[in-house]
């Protein structure tokens, strides 16, 4: 272990690609939790940003500038993420400009990790250390840039903050784009067998995580935690999205409609689709129970509080279904 406890003078992080989900969502958690906050963005910073983070808008190539921009950062959060149909030619070369920018600065790479490490024979229950067997490109992809991070310390200091599937805080992925994009007109998806448990991070509380255990003192140089999150069935997962859903007034009078995703289509044109032929790769997480325990999590962010599943919920409907703020009379 590396005591490596920040003071406050070092209280500064970097965070690359802060208009993208995660990234505005760091940026957020951050700027709570008392940082200065620099945001790396290629455009206009989106809604939301908070007042008083300073936004630069120098590519990630220009290092020498980069690096003056965030002169004294501690952290340097990884919010980068290539295209799903780009992973191959751009994951890696992509991170490990971020991996040059932290040692530059001599500060801490930290990236948000995902369970495509495990593979398709993963463990029901995921903890720090259970071994990484990757089945997918996705999967060998993750872990080779996570391999990277290990030969690199101590000389990079790393954290691999590993959640679930995303909700909350924008748009992306399979919540919004298949689950919940209904919902309005009573209807509801799931991907996969529903009695199995499938791991789930809501974003706004794992970007807090991160900031949290950004500032806890004694990480190892390359430390791998588990974010806990959520872990439901996806029968849990629908009765809770109706009920949420059911308290903003979405969906009609009749009972919501169950149904699922069109894997064999999205089989058939993969050649055609190629974003189909990416998803397709991922659906053993749907057909595999998975959950996300920690062994270490809890004592590196003693005060963090999760936000309970229903308020959770709530909140990530009201944000995509626009002008939901109450529970109005249901049409029939």
């Amino acid at each position: 272990m590396t005591a490596n406890p920040l003071s406050n003078a070092r209280r500064k992080v970097l965070i690359l690609g802060a208009n993208g989900r995660f990234g505005l969502a760091a940026a957020q958690a951050f700027a709570r939790a008392g940082w200065d906050v620099v945001a790396q963005v290629r455009r206009t910073p989106e809604a939301g940003m908070p007042a008083g983070v300073r936004c630069v808008f120098t590519p990630i190539t220009d290092l020498d500038a980069l690096c003056e921009d965030a002169a004294g950062a501690a952290v340097v959060v990884h919010a980068l993420n290539p295209a799903y149909t780009r992973w191959h030619t751009d994951l890696l070369p992509m991170a490990r400009l971020g991996m040059d920018i932290a040692e530059r600065l001599g500060a801490r790479f930290a990236l948000p990790g995902n369970v495509y490490n495990f593979g398709a024979g993963m463990p029901a229950r995921l903890v720090e250390g259970t071994p990484h067997h990757p089945t997918t490109r996705k999967g060998k992809l993750r872990d080779a840039l996570e391999a990277e991070l290990r030969r690199r310390a101590p000389k990079l200091r790393s954290l691999v903050l590993r959640g679930g599937d995303f909700f909350g805080a924008g748009s992306g992925n399979w919540f919004d784009l298949a689950m919940v994009k209904d919902v309005a007109r009573g209807r509801l998806a799931y991907p996969g067998t529903r009695t199995l448990t499938h791991a789930w991070a809501y974003l706004p509380d794992m970007a807090a995580a991160l900031a949290a255990v950004c500032a806890a003192p004694g990480l190892p140089d390359a430390a791998d935690i588990h974010f806990p999150g959520f872990a439901l069935t996806g029968d849990e997962m629908l009765d809770a999205l109706e009920k949420a859903a059911r308290a903003l007034g979405l969906g009609t009078a009749q009972p919501f409609r169950r149904g699922g995703v069109p894997w064999g289509l999205m089989r058939a044109g993969a050649f055609v689709v190629p974003i189909w032929r990416e998803v397709a790769e991922m659906r053993y997480l749907w057909e595999t129970p998975h959950a996300l325990e920690s062994r270490a999590f809890a004592a590196l962010a003693p005060g963090l509080r999760a936000t309970p599943l229903d308020a959770a919920l709530r909140a990530s409907l009201r944000a995509l279904v626009p002008g939901t703020t109450a529970a109005p009379a249901l049409a029939a």
